[in-house]
């Protein structure tokens, strides 16, 4: 099954003063939502922060990379 997972970072002061991450978007084979978003962390060199799958419906995942923190949004396509 194909994922798409879009990451937008999220804004804090600390962003605010030097530039912000950007927001990606890429589509990845897997069979879960779960092993969707490990292949993205992977794959992103970023860490889990929260995680909630939701069957049948978009998932939502808060992640960290270097010292910025994404909403990740995790569907199928």
């Amino acid at each position: 099954m194909q994922y798409t997972i879009e990451a937008r970072p999220l804004t804090s002061e600390a962003t605010q003063r030097r530039s912000a991450p950007e927001s990606s978007s890429i589509t990845i084979e897997a069979d879960d939502a779960g092993e969707a978003l490990s292949y993205f962390m992977r794959d992103d060199g970023s860490e889990l922060v929260s995680f909630q799958p939701t069957p049948g419906r978009e998932s939502i995942a808060t992640i960290r990379r270097n010292e910025a923190v994404f909403l990740v949004r995790v569907y199928s396509n």
